[in-house]
Order: C-alpha cells, then sequence, then structure tokens
C-alpha cells in the first residue's frame, strides 16, 4: 500500500492510464463476447481470426491501435473490420477509467468496470439478437453479490468491522436483487394482462435484478424508470429523423413481432429494452444516485 500511495504521489496520471489501457484490452476481449456467446462459441478457442479464415496475428489484434494502423481492413485478405470493434475497445477504456477516477475506494471502482463489461456485452448483444444471455443475467448476479459481501465499498458501506460491512453491502445487493427482478416482473404480468399478450421479455427481468445487486434497490427502481424515458427518448429520436429525412434513422431499434418475425418499430412489436435498462443503471451508478437517493429519501420522511 505505500508503494501505491508512493506511485501514485509521484504520477498520479500512472494508474488511471493503467485502468484506461486494461478497459481497452478488456474492451477486445467483450468484442468477442459480443460474437461468439450467442453462437453458443468458446470465447477462448479458437483464437481471434478473420471472417476468411486466417488467424489473426497478435500486432494486428492491439486494441484500437491495429484498427487505426491496418485502416480497417484486415491485412490477410483486405476485408472491412467494423468501426463498432475500435469503437467497443474505446467505450471500456473511457468507462474503466471513469470508475477509477470517480470512486477513491478503489473496490468500488474494480466492481464498477466488471458492471460495465456486463452492460456493455448485454447492450450490444440485445441490439442484435433481442436477447441477453444467462451468462450475463444470472451470472452478473452472482458475480453482484459476490462482490458486494467482499467489497462493501460497492454499496458504500464503511466498519471498522469487515464482517459487519460485509453482511449490509450483501443485504443491499440482495434487496437489489429481489427489488428489480420484481418490479420488471409484475409491470410485465400486469401488461400482459392489459395488452393480452407478452410485453417484456423474461431476460429483462433477470437482467434488472442482476444490475440491483450492483446498485441497490434504489439504482434498480431508477433503472426500471429511467430505461423506459431513455427508451422513449430513443424511438422519439428515430422517428423524428425518419420523418425529417425520409430515411431510416441509424439510431433506429430492431424490431420483431410476437412471432418472432422482423418487423417496423411500431406498437404491438418487441423492441430491446435491456440497452435502456443497463444505460439508465450506469448513470445511477455514475452520479446519478446523489439525486436519486434524495428524492426517495424524502419519500421516506412523508411516510
Amino acid at each position: 500500500m505505500e508503494t501505491f500511495n508512493e506511485v501514485s504521489q509521484l504520477a498520479p496520471w500512472f494508474f488511471p492510464l493503467v485502468a484506461a489501457l486494461y478497459g481497452a484490452i478488456v474492451g477486445s476481449f467483450l468484442n468477442v463476447c459480443i460474437y461468439r456467446i450467442p453462437k453458443g462459441e468458446s470465447v477462448v478457442r479458437p483464437r481471434s481470426h478473420c471472417g476468411c479464415g486466417q488467424p489473426i496475428a497478435w500486432h494486428d489484434n492491439i486494441p484500437v491501435l491495429s484498427w487505426l494502423v491496418l485502416r480497417g481492413r484486415a491485412r490477410c485478405c483486405g476485408r472491412a473490420f467494423s468501426f463498432r470493434y475500435p469503437a467497443i475497445e474505446l467505450l471500456t477504456a473511457g468507462l474503466f477509467l471513469a470508475c477509477w477516477l470517480l470512486f477513491p475506494a478503489h473496490g468500488k471502482a474494480v466492481a464498477g468496470m466488471l458492471l460495465c463489461a456486463i452492460v456493455i456485452c448485454a447492450l450490444f448483444i440485445d441490439l442484435d439478437h433481442m436477447i441477453i444471455p444467462d451468462v450475463f443475467t444470472i451470472g452478473g448476479a452472482a458475480a453482484g453479490l459476490l462482490l458486494s459481501i467482499v467489497l462493501p465499498s460497492l454499496h458504500g458501506q464503511t466498519s471498522d468491522y469487515f464482517v459487519i460491512a460485509s453482511v449490509h453491502s450483501g443485504r443491499e445487493a440482495l434487496l437489489g436483487l429481489f427489488v428489480g427482478s420484481g418490479l420488471v416482473l409484475w409491470i410485465a404480468l400486469f401488461a400482459e394482462v392489459i395488452l393480452k399478450k407478452e410485453a417484456m421479455g423474461f431476460g429483462d427481468v433477470k437482467y434488472l435484478g442482476a444490475l440491483g445487486t450492483f446498485v441497490g434497490w434504489k439504482g434498480a427502481v431508477f433503472g426500471m424508470f429511467g430505461g423506459a424515458i431513455l427508451g422513449s427518448a430513443w424511438l422519439l429520436a428515430a422517428y423524428g429523423w425518419k420523418k425529417i429525412t425520409g430515411r431510416k434513422s441509424p439510431l433506429d431499434l430492431p424490431a420483431e413481432t410476437p412471432e418472432g418475425q422482423p418487423a417496423e418499430v411500431g406498437f404491438g412489436v418487441h423492441v430491446p429494452f435491456g440497452p435502456m435498462l443497463g444505460v439508465a443503471a450506469l448513470l445511477y451508478f455514475f452520479g446519478a444516485a446523489r439525486w436519486v437517493d434524495v428524492y426517495f429519501a424524502g419519500l421516506t420522511d412523508l411516510f
């Protein structure tokens, strides 16, 4: 710890730089997860390869830098690589850097990095396939509960006795799990009764519960209603773009009928809600908590 403090004082930029570089490396791995996990493939084997089948050399697989040097094309065959690959690497790097800078309790920073990784994977997989795999819902919930016990600073718990802080933090994670899952489940059940058809996938139920283990019950509630607001704004922006330009918006969400057939966004079709839940949870985690918690405290005072 003394060495850590000395390095921080002599070179305050060092550990933030390490966090950002680590985030870029993790982002490269997340690209693999986003592509392979929905297909049921291993994220370890085989090694990264081009669409033509040729393995990608290590020096052509450096996060962000390789994409820039190769100008977004494979060295072996000239095939174009999507800009989304370096974008996800940069996004992950930025979020990891934000975790390190915003949370002096570095246990919370580490837990926040895992939360960001889960949200990024779930977001892009849900947009691509309209599913959120169990590894990010059930697995995310298990990881959130474990980290809440091991790193009680995740839920702001500090005590001279580690066990007491762990118990309080674990309780907050459990509340987040049950409130988050229960809230989405009951809204989905009521909506199904009113609309006479499925209104929300069970993946969203599990996902908000998983997010709740990281952000607590208040964050889970904010994730639900904040996500609904974000989703409405997203749809309105896409609709406005189409009306003004006459072309499909690049922000347009994928949509499908209840039978699973592709469809245009509109009433009676399914659109992915997971991205909105995840983004709202991150907004709470990175700063909105200070206002949301005050709001809930005010409601408590009324009763």
